[in-house]
């Protein structure tokens, strides 16, 4: 379960079967996963900052806007990379946003190169997605929208605000659910490994 926009100091160690592998500490629109441990088994969590926006400098919201844990499934000895990114707001530009998630993804390499990852959040890009979902394609990634929008709260600003980028995975479907307490609906995602999907140690071993 990925969380964007959450007080990293109220969240407990566990929800249900969920179990918290980390979050951000270095501001308050936090971020953070959780995982079943009796499916997985996480290696290691890092966080990352990403170039910041105008809002950042001013009101300095966010400092680190990806947070990835790498874990290996149990139950196929599948080795991957899950992430939860939150993009700069709509006050920055599109191609800022693009630069953000271009270097997201280059940094959740570096926990290791060659495997499968899935990147979840809200990437606050509701126009022009067809054109990001080309630039995507270009760099070896998937983008998958959801099947409802995700924020609906003002008419100038709906649309699909969440969604996910991945790489060898098959995205099944990307389901927007009910509005909870959050402005913007979550979603979720049903996924199955690739068919060249490598299992745990084929890929290359993270960066030190």
């Amino acid at each position: 379960m990925c969380l964007q926009e959450c007080d990293t100091n109220d969240l407990p160690d566990t929800i249900g079967d969920l179990h918290l592998a980390d979050s951000t500490k270095g501001n308050r629109l936090g971020l953070a996963i959780y995982y079943r441990m009796d499916r997985f088994t996480a290696y290691e969590t890092k966080t990352f900052a990403l170039k910041k926006s105008l809002h950042d400098r001013v009101l300095t919201p966010a400092h680190e806007r990806l947070i990835g844990t790498r874990v290996v499934d149990n139950e196929t000895d599948h080795d991957l990379v899950i992430a939860s990114f939150h993009a700069a707001p709509l006050t920055a530009s599109n191609s800022l946003r693009r630069n953000q998630i271009h270097a997201a993804h280059a940094e959740l390499m570096s926990m290791g190169g060659g495997l499968m990852s899935l990147m979840v959040g809200d990437f606050n890009y509701p126009f022009f997605t067809k054109s990001l979902t080309a630039q995507m394609k270009d760099a070896g990634y998937d983008l998958t929208l959801s099947d409802r929008r995700t924020y609906t709260r003002y008419k100038v600003f709906k649309g699909h605000f969440d969604f996910a980028t991945s790489q060898g995975l098959n995205i099944e479907s990307v389901e927007t659910l009910p509005r909870g307490a959050s402005d913007h609906l979550p979603i979720l995602i049903s996924a199955e490994y690739g068919l060249d999907a490598p299992a745990a140690g084929d890929a290359s071993s993270p960066a030190a």
